[in-house]
């Protein structure tokens, strides 16, 4: 994050001849929003003056006109290289204040700040490093989307083979013109599926930089005549899509998951965040899974975890311990999909993890053989839970754990419960070709 002050980006603006300013923020459900503003208005908004109506936005608790402001962050100021080279476009990501002056507590932003500040007052901070996959599909003749991929690439094939590659790299290149650092990318497992990791950065800046990738993704990929999708599941019979969220919890510049002198390289506190992440995954699953295509990734038979378990081995468990990784210990929960609000995400797997530790919370054994070759009967006797199997199941969770409604807050978990359990109600009323070919002529 650069330190800019609103002079330094005033003159940036001038020199590099921004014309539009978009001030973006993110509604309940992880969708990106903003208004856009010229040049002139540029003060303004950098003095919080910038209004906006958010009675017609999706997750906002309102059921009249209301007016809120956008604050922001002076930190996240960017010019957007797909944009034009004359007449630039320029971004802030923004947090929501009530017109009292005061944060809009449902906003997702604020949701994972408080939960930063919480950590902080503790001497913690939170390190994440995200795995973001995403297929790549061919659109129709009026530019519509397709599940179509003509290629037959897997893991880590290289072109001619792998179709997106040309598309990828200039994902890449566009996000290093932005200031990521990027640590790889590359095909993954289905055909048209492919994954770009970013290095380390603190929670929220992580999570605002996952917010951006998903429009930077999709921009470049309708430029090379693709449609870019972040939906967990769009084809049946192979992988689908995740966000990996690698983790290091810092206190006093050092990782307080290292141990040396564990066998496998974990702390006390290690052990504790897993357990405290345990405790709580199924009432987080809601969140981490947040649509009812989500479940059909999560479905046993495929790499995504379907069970609670952790391992140093298996890459099928709900959190991987990797081994022999530079900077220390890291946990990669595997469970959370493309689809997620990562501000929310990273709020819940803190607390969590945090709630672990504060109270010594006992780690379950490591798995160290392959779930799959464990029938239910070994599970039970072992101990091992399973995740919620749809979205229904994950919103009872959701609404039983009490750590989960108490970091998102009363009025975000009403009002996220009552849409969500309407989009169950509406995926149920629905008759699937599935159930035509199985049941019209047999029944």
């Amino acid at each position: 994050m650069e330190n800019y002050t609103k002079e330094a980006i005033l003159q940036m603006a001038e020199e590099e001849d921004v014309e539009f300013i978009r001030l973006q923020f993110t509604d309940m459900f992880g969708c990106l929003k903003n208004i856009a503003i010229p040049y002139s208005k540029l003060e303004k908004a950098m003095d919080n003056k910038c209004v906006i109506d958010v009675s017609s936005i999706e997750g906002f608790v309102r059921d009249e006109e209301y007016d809120m402001y956008l604050y922001p962050d002076l930190s996240t100021f960017s010019i957007l290289p797909w944009r034009p080279q004359q007449g630039k476009v320029a971004r802030f990501v923004c947090d929501i204040y009530n017109e009292d002056g005061t944060p809009y507590i449902e906003s997702p932003r604020y949701i994972l700040k408080k939960a930063l500040e919480k950590a902080k007052a503790k001497g913690y901070t939170l390190m994440v490093n995200p795995e973001c996959e995403f297929f790549l599909f061919h659109t129709d003749d009026n530019g519509m989307p397709t599940t179509t991929t003509h290629e037959k690439a897997g893991y880590m094939d290289l072109s001619p083979i792998d179709l997106g590659e040309n598309a990828r790299r200039d994902m890449v290149l566009t996000l290093e013109e932005m200031g990521y650092d990027i640590e790889s990318s590359h095909h993954e497992i289905a055909p048209g599926q492919h994954e770009i990791d970013f290095e380390y950065s603190e929670a929220m800046e992580t999570a605002d930089k996952v917010m951006t990738f998903k429009t930077a993704v999709r921009t470049i990929a309708k430029r090379h005549g693709l449609h870019a999708t972040f939906m967990p599941k769009p084809r049946a019979g192979v992988n689908g899509s995740g966000m990996h969220v690698n983790m290091m919890l810092m206190k006093d510049g050092k990782n307080v998951f290292t141990d040396k002198n564990d066998e496998l390289g974990l702390s006390k506190e290690a052990y504790q965040f897993m357990a405290g992440i345990f405790a709580h995954i199924k009432g987080m699953t809601a969140i981490c899974n947040p649509l009812v295509n989500s479940y059909k990734r999560l479905a046993p038979g495929f790499e995504a975890p379907s069970d609670i378990t952790w391992s140093s081995r298996q890459r099928t468990a709900l959190i991987r311990v990797p081994q022999n990784v530079e900077g220390g210990t890291r946990l990669e929960l595997r469970s959370p999909d493309a689809s997620s609000n990562p501000y929310l995400v990273l709020a819940l797997c803190l607390e969590a993890g945090l709630d672990g530790i504060e109270k010594q919370m006992e780690l379950s054994p490591e798995l160290k053989r392959s779930i799959r070759k464990l029938n239910k009967k070994e599970k039970e006797e072992m101990g091992i839970n399973s995740l919620p199997e749809n979205l229904n199941d994950a919103l009872n969770e959701f609404h039983a754990d009490e750590l989960v409604k108490e970091v998102l807050g009363k009025d975000f978990t009403k009002y996220y419960l009552k849409a969500k359990k309407e989009e169950w109600l509406e995926y149920m009323e629905q008759v699937s070709e599935w159930e035509l070919e199985q049941y019209l002529y047999r029944v």
